[in-house]
């Protein structure tokens, strides 16, 4: 039995445990001698074997856990919070907007209209100044740097036009991706230099989220433990330094469909990438009430011969999400991958009807499969507008149905809908 003098003892452990932070290295390590002598001599007094273990069990731990400082303030979590739940309110998503010049110019000349910054406007002008209705389905609308500043045909920026229509506003903030040395051309993401002093600015230009794009692939060497981890740690430093200037972070580890896997290797490539996620996360002191995940749906390759329903691609995917997803974290809002418009939505639908526990919002953050059928209703011609908008209205409404599990499809889905967005290593 421990007696009542050892007690002060064992409770200074617990009080070194907390004030370690405040020494240098040096001090932290003689301080540690220290203890470790006490144990010593406390060992060769006590007679009790469980009590030794236990006291160098404490002191063991004593030494690994050191005290985290609080990194934000109620108010500041609150209003993370407050954030994330009005971008998945029950029946909305995001419409990501946030292509860079190049994609968009890829997108632009398959319709045969010139990439220029006016024609850009011109499109994302369509798709801002929609039916004030749109914000029923739109939560959250993610801008490229470029279409933060444009303004539009009235002279109102569109961070206002959106605002105005009560719909949350995020930007884009990495610089795209890099490769990884001694790696089956993986990559990881560029741009936290600097980054800090960017969240800042884009925060008093009216932005409430950001966006982190990493990228991950599936062959017979890839996704490599490099690659995980060299992923995981970028999106949990990003996202970290989101919080500390008052912007939820989302958070996208996008595994690409290229390939020809199966969507068993699919689900469980997903969820050693979540799982990854996650602990980084964690260690790096996270808010996750205060963010967002963006991740793939789990789906086999887009050159596997095996195809799968909704049905499926759904079971596999929630799985894969209650395996690694906290259940703090308020919404999962899924990106396209390549998928149609109408594939994408039928399988969202199908994710919010699988008869297992979701505890968060699973909603959209679409590009191609929200703006596809507009875009080909517009064709770069200003009499068009009012045609395109309804294809986008439309589109929007049907993924904000998918995302509470009401989409009935009608087998009538127009032939633009219907069409496959993939793009092989795509690059956002």
């Amino acid at each position: 039995m421990t007696n009542e003098t050892e007690k002060p003892e064992l409770q200074h452990c617990s009080t070194t445990q907390i004030t370690f932070h405040h020494f240098s290295n040096a001090d932290r390590r003689k301080k540690k001698r220290t203890l470790f002598f006490q144990l010593c001599v406390k060992t060769h007094l006590c007679k009790s074997t469980h009590h030794i273990f236990e006291e160098i069990l404490y002191l063991f731990l004593s030494f690994r856990m050191t005290h985290q400082f609080p990194s934000l303030s109620p108010e500041q979590k609150k209003e993370l919070s407050d954030i994330a739940q009005r971008i998945v309110a029950p029946g909305k998503g995001i419409l990501a907007a946030d292509e860079s010049t190049g994609t968009m110019g890829k997108r632009l000349q398959k319709i045969n209209v010139e990439n220029t910054e006016e024609n850009r406007r011109c499109f994302r002008e369509i798709l801002f100044s929609s039916n004030p209705s749109i914000a029923n389905s739109i939560g959250g609308v993610i801008f490229f740097h470029e279409t933060l500043y444009q303004k539009s045909d009235s002279g109102k920026l569109f961070p206002k036009v959106i605002k105005d229509k009560g719909i949350v506003v995020g930007i884009k903030v990495d610089k795209g991706t890099a490769g990884l040395n001694g790696t089956d051309g993986e990559t990881t993401t560029q741009g936290l230099d600097g980054l800090s002093e960017r969240c800042a600015q884009y925060k008093k230009d009216g932005c409430d989220f950001a966006k982190w794009r990493c990228v991950l692939k599936i062959s017979d060497s890839c996704p490599s433990a490099v690659s995980i981890a060299e992923n995981a740690n970028v999106l949990a430093r990003y996202a970290s330094i989101c919080q500390q200037n008052g912007l939820v972070p989302i958070v996208e580890p996008e595994i690409l469909p290229d390939g020809d896997h199966d969507l068993q290797r699919c689900q469980y490539v997903t969820e050693k990438v979540l799982a990854a996620v996650y602990k980084a996360l964690n260690d790096h002191h996270v808010y996750l009430e205060g963010t967002l995940l963006k991740p793939n749906m789990v789906t086999a390759g887009h050159s596997c011969t095996t195809k799968y329903t909704p049905q499926q691609v759904a079971m596999a995917t929630v799985t894969a999400l209650r395996r690694t997803v906290p259940a703090a974290v308020p919404g999962i809002c899924f990106l396209s991958g390549g998928q149609s418009e109408e594939e994408a939505s039928l399988n969202l639908n199908a994710i919010n009807q699988v008869p297992l526990l979701r505890p968060w919002k699973l909603t959209f953050s679409y590009g191609r499969a929200l703006q596809a059928s507009a875009l080909a209703a517009w064709q770069g011609k200003a009499a068009n507008k009012a045609a395109s908008q309804e294809a986008f209205c439309n589109r929007a409404k049907i993924n904000g149905l998918a995302a509470k599990g009401e989409y009935k499809s009608t087998g009538s889905a127009d032939q633009a809908s219907m069409q496959s967005l993939y793009t092989a290593s795509y690059v956002y």
